[in-house]
């Protein structure tokens, strides 16, 4: 049995970003806040979206964790903002992975190389 490989920082760090996205609601969040190029409050998100406010709170937290966005307490209320330099180091390294390989050859069965099933 070989030994399991050690993950390369660059690779836990694209993994921790692909999991931030992976969500339809944390992508219409991360959108949310780059078209407005301005913070929102939580609550504002919640009346917007089709999800409970602890469900939010979650996304955002994973957002967070990731450092794609930042929260700023204000009590009663959390204001949430794009980290902008965060989301320029994860836009680089996603585009770095992307073109690592270009052109990508995948065999597929599929005629149209569509990926539905």
């Amino acid at each position: 049995m070989s030994p399991r490989p050690e993950f390369s920082t660059e690779i836990l760090e694209l993994a921790k970003i692909f999991k931030a996205l992976s969500h339809p609601v944390r992508i219409y969040i991360i959108k949310k806040l780059i078209k407005m190029n301005a913070c929102c409050y939580s609550g504002n998100l919640v009346e917007e979206l089709p999800i409970g406010r602890s469900t939010l709170s979650q996304h955002l937290k994973e957002l967070k964790y990731a450092g794609l966005i930042q929260g700023e307490i204000n009590p009663p209320y959390i204001k949430y903002c794009i980290n902008r330099e965060n989301w320029e180091k994860a836009k680089r390294i996603l585009v770095e992975f992307l073109d690592e390989n270009n052109p990508v050859e995948i065999p597929c069965s599929n005629p149209d190389n569509s990926f539905s099933s």
